[in-house]
């Protein structure tokens, strides 16, 4: 049983302090994951709340034994396809292992301005990612999702959200040395 168990058992009977109780609790994860995704806050807004809607309306289908919010993510990952495959937008993907980080050891106003320009470039160079690797990447490093998890959520075999995953840092890494910020690998 998952913690989310009861408040989805009364969801399940129409509690509504039930349904507010998960919206509360997940709604940001939600909708940062689609923002990230989308790129778009108008967007991100609609695809989240059309996730909780088909959430809601499914809860028959979630099993209890599995974190709630991988099958959240799996229904916004599926909601935020249909969206980008509509607007014609290409996904691709493929990854593996290499967290890249940006060193921050700002001292003084100078240096903490320095570092927010910086993160600033960092978050544009992601965003610029295709929509694919994007997803992969905030599962694993932002939910911090096993490869196992992201691969049910994106129905894509462990292998390629591996590939995706290391494709993905490798375009990040290279976006991020062309803007003359040079990532540590860890």
């Amino acid at each position: 049983m998952t913690p989310d168990y009861d408040a989805v058992a009364r969801a399940r009977q129409g509690d509504e302090s039930a349904y507010a109780e998960l919206l509360s609790r997940y709604r940001d994860r939600v909708f940062t994951f689609l923002l990230r995704v989308a790129g778009d806050p108008t967007d991100a807004e609609d695809l989240a709340q059309e996730t909780f809607l088909k959430a809601f309306t499914s809860f028959d289908l979630y099993d209890a034994s599995r974190p709630l919010i991988s099958w959240l993510f799996k229904i916004a990952h599926n909601t935020a396809y249909d969206h980008l495959r509509a607007r014609r937008i290409a996904v691709s993907l493929d990854d593996e292992e290499g967290v890249l980080e940006l060193a921050d050891d700002a001292a003084g106003p100078e240096e903490s301005a320095s570092a927010s320009f910086n993160s600033e470039l960092i978050e544009r160079a992601f965003a610029a990612l295709p929509p694919a690797y994007r997803e992969v990447m905030l599962l694993r490093h932002k939910e911090e999702l096993e490869y196992s998890q992201i691969a049910e959520i994106t129905g894509l075999p462990e292998g390629t959200v591996k590939i995706r995953l290391f494709r993905g840092r490798d375009l990040l890494k290279g976006k991020l040395e062309a803007l003359g910020l040079a990532p540590e690998t860890k």
